[in-house]
């Protein structure tokens, strides 16, 4: 009996070309719905959080997490939040077929915002001779500079530490004179530092 052979005249399929397609067949399934999983959540300390989930199944008869209240809709509730109840949360939602689905999310919670407090080395320096550094002060995540109300543009004679709270200016220049602020933001808000006001002298 002569074999089977796949040529472009026939179309047949080589048999180790064929085998692997019924492999595929076979240990392929659809994909499913989207993962159940909570809203990544961030709040301010001392306030009412609710943490949402998203792709809920449909067929979901309750909701379980160890850790806090969860209302009838799968949302998960926390009174007054402190920093302690950073970290991730498990929610476990039990289905009509006896089956059940797991999620995961994350929240964090962070210290109220202060205004940052802005200090410099000196606030009356002479031209081409000294140098300036200003501190901020914050508990915020992020540091902006700002001159005479605008974001600060940084020139080769600038530098900002890693953590971006202290500006450092050597040489000063005359046109550097004027108001400097820093401003500072978590992901729940921002503020601003009062203007410290710096003086070049220039011949």
């Amino acid at each position: 009996m002569q074999a089977l052979s796949a040529t472009p005249r026939t179309g047949l399929v080589p048999w180790p070309g064929l085998l692997l397609a019924v492999s595929l067949i076979t240990f392929w399934s659809p994909p499913t719905s989207a993962q159940l999983a909570i809203v990544p959540t961030f709040a301010a300390e001392g306030s009412d959080v609710i943490m949402r989930i998203k792709n809920k199944p449909p067929n979901a008869e309750s909701y379980v997490c160890d850790r806090i209240l969860v209302n009838n809709d799968g949302s998960l509730v926390i009174k007054r939040v402190t920093l302690k109840h950073t970290g991730d949360y498990t929610i476990v939602v039990h289905l009509q077929n006896g089956r059940k689905e797991i999620g995961f999310g994350r929240l964090t919670v962070y210290e109220p915002l202060r205004v940052p407090t802005l200090l410099a080395s000196n606030t009356s320096v002479t031209e081409n001779k000294d140098a300036v550094e200003f501190t901020c002060y914050t508990n915020g995540i992020t540091t902006h500079w700002l001159f005479n109300a605008v974001r600060l543009k940084l020139t080769d004679r600038m530098k900002l530490s890693p953590d971006n709270r202290v500006l450092t200016i050597d040489p000063v220049r005359r046109e550097d004179a004027g108001s400097y602020q820093c401003e500072v933001s978590n992901p729940q808000s921002s503020t601003e530092s009062w203007p410290v006001e710096l003086n070049v002298k220039y011949e």
